[in-house]
């Protein structure tokens, strides 16, 4: 595969997302993932004889919300379609979504990748509300293959986000997926579960020879289930399509899949235009006026969204804006830290502490922030500790450890492994006899070697355990060079 600097990406995704309501989106089917097959699925989402769909209105509000929280155009007439395609798993024959006329259009997606100095603004061109499909299962026992279908998730109310072609690479698309989910999921409007499939990417790549050149023949990537997956495809297909240019060939418009065990996508059709769809207005569902008042209403209650809080964070905590936005991602990340900071007293460093520890230690074990066991209180009343000069940084972490390895509260470890400061009249005597066990470094320091000094100070870290002030060993070390120097 080839990539070249002289050919630019043009990538836009498709973004699908599962709103959190009780009931499906046109009947009061239920929906939980994991049920049964086919145990939740009525006859309105079978779209059986006699039967017709009514808009759920929890569906609605959210919709609106995440409109505004993507700063769209929230429209006050929309209506829905119905689009006609054969498969299996689509019980009516067509979809009920939105085609023409849109509820949301015109919104934008800001984010700041790491070390950027300016911010990347990614255009939303609209956002419809529509039902899922359901879910085609596959076996091949006994060598032969079967398929099944399970219609519980047919119905469920989605709303799918569209961006503009503003994406320039895997990069753009992963930080741009990334930050819609913490949106989604800040206003609660969305679990944003990409491996249950309540938030799914689809992603149209194709590549030009320079920025002004018009745009190539797109391939749409579909069902991308993972952060991973979005940049592992979009990569694979940049460079499959720069190589089938550069050796003379041509670019089908066309849909495929992302095989993660091979690496490579799989071309599955070629794409079909909106013509093929047969779009026409759905004639059970009349066009509806969205009123100026709900807007407002729902414009009122929305919580605050990430790029809220985390300019609140640089002000307020006085942060810099990659901690900031590191902290204000995710409700839970940012309500964790919040409660760390008011126990510690401390927001600076509990932001170390929450960015680079706690995160890091989640990711490195796959863990969630709800079952850590470093709770909020206990990391506030560590940080607390620290800064009362109760133990030492060097101690701190080894504290850390043992909460969450052990489940205990830092005082207990503490208490536990006898984790308590030297007494600083100690602290002449330990340097004493460092300095009479290690004659040839403290004659190379009186010599002008001044980087030895650090072997020195590591010397009576380790006779104090870790348990002696860095700042103070140091001071102490000093003096005593200074008097041998006469």
């Amino acid at each position: 595969m080839k990539t070249d600097a002289a050919y630019e990406p043009v990538i836009g995704l498709e973004v699908h997302c599962q709103l959190k309501t009780h009931s499906k989106i046109f009947s009061s089917d239920p929906y939980e993932y994991g049920a049964p097959a086919n145990t939740q699925a009525g006859p309105v989402t079978l779209g059986l004889p006699g039967v017709l769909p009514v808009l759920n209105e929890e569906v609605l509000r959210l919709a609106i919300m995440a409109g505004l929280a993507l700063e769209c155009k929230i429209h006050n007439i929309t209506k829905f379609d119905r689009k006609h395609y054969f498969y299996p798993d689509l019980p009516k024959g067509y979809q009920i979504s939105q085609f023409d006329m849109p509820y949301a259009t015109a919104g934008q997606i800001v984010f700041r990748k790491k070390d950027a100095a300016d911010s990347t603004t990614i255009r939303v061109h609209r956002i419809h509300m529509e039902e899922d499909a359901g879910k085609l299962l596959h076996s091949y026992s006994g060598g032969e293959a079967q398929s099944f279908v399970d219609l519980n998730r047919a119905g469920v109310p989605l709303l799918e986000i569209v961006s503009e072609p503003d994406l320039r690479s895997s990069e753009d698309a992963y930080h741009y997926l990334q930050t819609l989910r913490s949106i989604l999921r800040a206003i609660a409007v969305t679990d944003g579960n990409m491996e249950e499939g309540s938030l799914r990417c689809d992603a149209n790549v194709s590549v030009r020879k320079g920025p002004d050149a018009p745009f190539g023949t797109r391939v749409e990537i579909k069902n991308l289930n993972s952060f991973k997956a979005v940049r592992a495809a979009i990569d694979y297909e940049i460079a499959r399509q720069i190589t089938v240019i550069e050796g003379g060939g041509k670019i089908i418009q066309s849909t495929a899949l992302w095989d993660a065990d091979r690496r490579e996508t799989r071309v599955m059709r070629t794409k079909e235009d909106a013509d093929d769809y047969r779009y026409f207005p759905e004639p059970d569902l009349p066009p509806f006026y969205i009123a100026d008042e709900l807007i407002k209403e729902i414009g009122d209650v929305m919580p605050e969204l990430p790029a809220a809080k985390r300019a609140r964070y640089a002000q307020e905590f006085d942060l810099p804006p990659y901690d900031a936005d590191v902290l204000s991602r995710e409700t839970e990340t940012s309500a964790y830290f919040e409660e760390v900071s008011k126990i510690s007293g401390d927001p600076k460093k509990s932001s170390n502490w929450v960015k680079d520890e706690v995160l890091g230690v989640l990711n490195k074990n796959d863990w969630q922030l709800e079952e850590f066991k470093v709770t909020a209180p206990r990391l506030g009343r560590m940080i607390a500790l620290l800064n009362d000069g109760k133990i030492t940084g060097r101690i701190a972490k080894q504290i850390f450890e043992h909460m969450y390895t052990e489940d205990l509260d830092p005082e207990a470890v503490i208490e536990k492994y006898n984790y308590k400061p030297v007494d600083a009249s100690d602290l002449p005597n330990m340097i004493d006899k460092v300095f009479a066990d290690n004659p040839d470094p403290v004659q190379k320091i009186l010599d002008g070697n001044d980087r030895v000094k650090g072997f020195l100070v590591g010397q009576v870290m380790k006779a104090s355990r870790g348990q002696a002030p860095a700042d103070e060993v140091n001071k102490l070390i000093d003096e005593k060079l200074a008097s041998l120097k006469g």
